[in-house]
């Protein structure tokens, strides 16, 4: 039983699917629970909620990511992305900003990218708000500084192998892989975010544009955006409430689908508001942009080739 327990185990692990645990039972008192419920609602309707809405570039809300849970609350999922146990690794260090990083710049640089918009200010009242809700998360629970990434422990043991573990798949990648994961895509995902990937009703979009030319969804900075980071996210996650269903090569091929398709370019300095406004920006890394083309080549693979096209600038 215990050797079938180590396997059983393992093979969840490979999937990117473990318990991460659920939500406290009840709200701190006074204003700190307020803040809590403010970071919560926050969290729920970005894309429209008055504090954080002009600072949104496409029709995304955190928990489009930060899936709900069992308990209903954003970022208490079983999958990657789960923000149980989040604050208890930070300050931690970031290799893709080259410094160390708080809890509140990893949660307002997901604005840059995932949320293709603008940076938060760090002591306004929506940083504070997401940082409450996401440290309430972790009530009670150990404190362990993230020498490595600014991830939890829960995603810490799913994240970074899968990630890797994709990148060797999908470096291997073909214009064959490319037209089954248009073909799984049909069959699995477009009932709930759209044939053309503009989401649908409380389901959110994964690419491109709407009538009025506004941008959908994440942009090529976000980690969603990466082949290999994508397909682990949703093997962990998708189908909704199935995570962990999708075979590696299923998940691969749907991401290099979607992964293809029109999004917005990545320009780290048009995702900062003017210094005399933001204050302190702490990175040291000052210049990054990404587009589609650059994303694909990063793992070797020229874009024009998957597709089977040229339209990809």
């Amino acid at each position: 039983m215990k050797i079938l327990g180590k396997i059983a185990l393992a093979s969840i692990l490979s999937l990117g699917v473990l318990y991460a645990g659920s939500a406290p039972k009840e709200y701190p008192k006074g204003p700190v629970g307020e803040m809590v419920k403010l970071g919560e609602q926050i969290m729920l309707h970005t894309s429209t909620h008055p504090l954080t809405k002009d600072l949104v570039g496409n029709k995304l809300n955190c928990a489009s990511c930060h899936l709900k849970g069992a308990d209903g609350k954003p970022g208490t999922g079983d999958g990657i992305g789960s923000f149980i146990g989040t604050a208890t690794s930070f300050p931690a260090y970031s290799k893709r900003e080259k410094t160390v990083q708080t809890l509140q710049d990893r949660t307002n640089n997901c604005f840059m990218r995932s949320m293709n918009g603008k940076r938060p200010i760090v002591d306004s009242e929506a940083s504070m708000a997401m940082y409450t809700y996401i440290t309430w998360l972790s009530t009670g629970m150990p404190m362990k500084m993230n020498e490595k990434a600014p991830l939890s422990p829960h995603n810490m043991k799913i994240w970074p192998k899968n990630f890797k573990k994709f990148a060797k798949i999908q470096k291997k990648a073909t214009h064959d892989n490319y037209l089954n994961g248009k073909k799984l895509y049909a069959t699995k995902c477009a009932m709930c975010h759209g044939q053309n990937g503009q989401g649908m009703g409380s389901f959110p979009p994964v690419w491109g544009k709407n009538a009025k030319g506004e941008w959908l969804a994440y942009n090529t900075g976000a980690g969603m955006s990466k082949l290999n980071k994508g397909a682990a996210w949703v093997q962990s996650n998708m189908p909704l409430g199935q995570g962990g269903s999708l075979s590696d090569k299923e998940a691969a091929d749907i991401m290099l689908f979607v992964n293809a398709q029109e999004r917005a370019d990545f320009d780290l300095q048009k995702g900062l508001l003017p210094k005399e406004v933001m204050g302190y920006y702490n990175s040291n890394v000052l210049k990054e942009k990404h587009s589609v083309r650059s994303n694909f080549r990063a793992l070797g693979l020229d874009i024009d080739v998957i597709r089977g096209d040229k339209k990809i600038k």
